[in-house]
């Protein structure tokens, strides 16, 4: 279920009805509003285009009968660990080898799952941007700084293949990392690691990242995705049902710490 060849063009016609506007040679700002005429030639072509597109949103994904939320003020995000899963799942089954670690960070979702019938609208909704997933090496000593990264600046980034226990006082706190089963972090075992082109390019302040080392993009779009993601599911007759929480163990003082900005690791 690929929307995305359809979906790019919609700003590149925008953008050629508004040149249709200015005489060539010229230059001049044309502010968007109601006032500009429409072009026929150029609504010809967007109108049904507009039309497939929209029928295209309107199509059902997959039950979820929970919802997938992000979480507030301390509840763990379990529509980001679903992200971070499917990012580790599919970067496995391109490179096709273990990869004991992804990360995606909350501020790239941009909608809850409602409970519901899903449809392909929602997966947009929640996914508004091209980001691409990437394969890293990392150490396991810089996997656990990625994760400390993260836990300072935003409470805990969307996580897969680890389990993070903070626990003391905003004044002496201790904080450790192991992979999900318990076992402990190899600090200098290299690993592969599932992230988006947007953090690995150092996008929400979790430099560790870019250390990563042998990138490889993989050419998938997060949406893309998780739209596959969702198609497998509901062929399989699934629902969409969130992760088990208990990722991340942070005390509510130290969490309202992290929000004060006042937290140090």
């Amino acid at each position: 279920m690929n929307l995305k060849p359809s979906s790019a063009l919609l700003p590149f016609l925008l953008a050629a009805s508004l040149a249709a506007q200015v005489a060539p040679g010229k230059t001049e700002r044309t502010p968007i509003s109601a006032a500009i005429p429409e072009d026929p030639a150029i609504q010809s072509v967007i109108t049904p285009l507009a039309a497939e597109i929209k029928a295209t949103f309107d199509l059902p994904l997959v039950p979820a009968p929970k919802g997938l939320f992000r979480g507030r003020r301390g509840e763990e995000n379990l529509l980001g660990y679903w992200v971070a899963d499917m990012m580790r799942q599919s970067a496995q089954g391109v490179v096709g080898s273990p990869v004991r670690f992804a990360i995606t960070n909350a501020g790239g979702l941009r909608a809850n799952l409602r409970p519901g019938q899903l449809k392909v609208a929602d997966i947009f909704e929640l996914m508004p941007f091209e980001n691409e997933l990437v394969v890293v090496e990392l150490t396991g000593a810089e996997v656990i700084q990625v994760v400390k990264e993260g836990l300072v600046r935003r409470g805990g980034e969307p996580c897969s293949g680890v389990k993070v226990v903070v626990e003391g006082t905003p004044e002496q706190a201790t904080f450790a990392v192991t992979w999900a089963d318990g076992s402990p972090i190899d600090p200098a075992a290299t690993v592969k690691v599932a992230t988006s082109d947007y953090l690995y390019g150092g996008g929400d302040s979790i430099p560790t990242l870019k250390k990563g080392r042998k990138p490889f993009t993989t050419g998938i779009t997060l949406r893309q995705m998780l739209l596959d993601q969702c198609a497998a599911l509901a062929k399989a007759k699934q629902d969409l049902l969130p992760p088990d929480p208990g990722r991340y163990t942070v005390p509510a003082p130290i969490q309202e710490a992290i929000r004060n900005k006042t937290f140090k690791l």
